[in-house]
């Protein structure tokens, strides 16, 4: 099998768009779960950067890399905070619910108040 060049692993280019802002969700535009995801944090008043799997050419890709990093059958809505996986929708929930949220959004840059 031929070398791949840097960016063309969907990994490394999933960590790559992950780690430019604060606040990063992988997402599908159709999906309830990731509108819900993206209404958490702007009702927080946070500016995610969403990134629509199903708009990009090689969203397939980046979602298959998704489900093995998340380590579920599910890869969106797949919210990524100060470079880190938090995690799909699930964990990104029990985080706001335990107060865990809003420090992490603090520690990144993303919330100032």
């Amino acid at each position: 099998m031929a070398p791949r060049t840097a960016g063309t692993d969907p990994l490394e280019r999933v960590e790559r768009l992950a780690a430019e802002n604060a606040v990063v969700i992988f997402s599908i535009s159709s999906c309830c779960m990731c509108h819900a995801v993206k209404r958490l944090f702007c009702g927080m008043g946070v500016n995610p950067t969403v990134y629509e799997l199903d708009e990009d050419p090689r969203g397939k890709e980046m979602e298959k890399a998704l489900v093995r990093l998340l380590g579920s059958s599910q890869a969106v809505p797949a919210v990524f905070i100060g470079g880190k996986l938090i995690g799909p929708m699930d964990r990104v929930m029990a985080s706001h619910i335990n107060g865990s949220l809003v420090p992490l959004l603090k520690e990144a840059g993303a919330l100032w108040l």
